[in-house]
């Protein structure tokens, strides 16, 4: 009990948040891990497959902006804990597919119970965190994907060796129920939670832009949000970045493979590398600003602009030299290279940095909605580029992406750190 009882409980807070991102990729995870054995017992063809996860991805998408509005309207502690608990039951429940469509069923619905993870955890940061700590908050939170990523394999992998496949959808699953009465047990509001000292309320709940959440208004339309150019502000960090995120998810085995002409096994070794390193990048985009707030007296707004800059030219140089011949290990570092700098960017971190927290979970949503949507589009088309031509269409882009998304910041948002007064209905 005394654990969670000292001045430090927001960070004991966002550890429990790194938990359920963590666990939100190991459940989404387990399937693409044991799709060859399942595959084999159940007869698919790679095309069963990919409607299979196809279904996940749409669910998601469309999901993630109506989930963001559910949290609002619920709250976080109500919202996170459906969320986690369906999608852990359903998790469980892919143990007792036996078929394409079964499996299909499992893996929409995983899809839309999955979707509410980064609307609420990024509005329970802005719960517990002043403002200039929000960064580094959402960067913990985020690391716990690929935390989730670089776990899921060895994890997955020796449940399904030890005792079958199924097992491995049930004790992965099982996972979430743990977390769920962690969170039950530990989370409340600032204001409401018993085991917070009164300092660390005071330096939460002091905040000038916590005071400033506290008096606005939840009833704000969606109409209001679209027609921000803030809105479009943040959402073109989802929009033009996630896509990024989405081709080394899916694509860095696969050109790894093609390109360097590494065996699977030479993958299985590698290829974790750049998720860890985006896990660093995430921690390291918000703890840097912070220092540069406390130690050089900095605005939060010269902070973060400052990291994103650096990182929005580091990777088109990144990009460039894997457009050179070069060695397999320095095409992984450089890829690293890109995605510890996408951490450093924290392109998800904004909403909090512009909104009032009546409204993150809504905003954030939106902007996972069409950064989503986006990615289904680009993933289309790295499909034909690399079929056709080659990956170089594919690293100019990335090396764009992100001067782009931060030049659409700063003409949209504008200063970062200032809350925008909400219109109410």
């Amino acid at each position: 009990m005394g654990l969670l009882n000292n001045n430090n409980l927001r960070w004991k807070m966002a550890a429990l948040l790194c938990f359920a991102s963590a666990l939100n990729y190991i459940d989404r995870n387990t399937l693409a891990i044991l799709a060859p054995t399942i595959q084999k017992e159940l007869h698919w063809t790679d095309v069963d497959y990919a409607n299979i996860t196809a279904l996940f991805v749409f669910s998601y998408t469309i999901m993630y902006a109506i989930s963001g509005r559910i949290i609002d309207r619920i709250g976080t502690r109500k919202g996170f804990a459906y969320s986690v608990g369906s999608w852990s039951l359903v998790s469980v429940l892919h143990a007792f597919a036996n078929s394409v469509g079964q499996f299909s069923i499992a893996r929409f619905f995983l899809g839309i119970t999955e979707s509410a993870n980064f609307p609420a955890g990024v509005k329970s940061v802005t719960e517990w965190f002043p403002m200039k700590e929000r960064a580094l908050a959402v960067g913990i939170f985020s690391a716990g994907s690929a935390i989730g990523a670089t776990l899921a394999v060895p994890l997955v992998t020796f449940i399904a060796i030890a005792w079958g496949w199924r097992m491995a959808f049930v004790i992965t699953g099982a996972l979430g129920f743990v977390w769920l009465l962690l969170w039950l047990r530990f989370y409340y509001l600032p204001e409401h939670n018993k085991r917070i000292s009164n300092e660390e309320k005071a330096i939460i709940l002091q905040d000038e832009v916590t005071k400033i959440d506290q008096i606005h208004s939840s009833a704000v339309g969606i109409k209001w949000i679209l027609m921000r150019k803030e809105s479009w502000g943040c959402f073109a960090g989802r929009i033009f970045i996630d896509p990024v995120v989405y081709f080394f998810i899916f694509w860095i085995p696969k050109y790894l493979h093609d390109v360097q002409g590494l065996s699977l096994a030479e993958i299985g070794v590698t290829a974790w590398l750049p998720y860890a390193a985006m896990g660093i990048g995430t921690i390291l985009g918000g703890y840097f600003p912070k220092i540069l707030i406390e130690r050089k007296n900095w605005s939060l707004n010269k902070a973060r602009k400052t990291i994103m800059l650096i990182a929005s030219l580091a990777i088109p140089v990144f990009c460039f030299a894997l457009t050179l011949k070069v060695s397999p290990i320095a095409a992984v570092l450089f890829m690293s290279g890109i995605m510890l700098s996408h951490g450093l960017w924290s392109n998800i971190t904004l909403p909090t940095e512009v909104f009032s927290k009546k409204i993150q979970a809504t905003v954030t949503g939106i902007g996972g909605t069409l950064g989503g949507m986006m990615s289904v589009i680009t993933q289309k088309l790295i499909g034909i580029t690399v079929g056709s031509h080659s990956y170089l269409p594919i690293f100019i882009f990335i090396g764009s992406a992100y001067l782009v998304a931060f030049i659409l910041v700063q003409v949209l948002i504008g200063k970062i750190g200032k809350i925008q007064e909400l219109q109410t209905q």
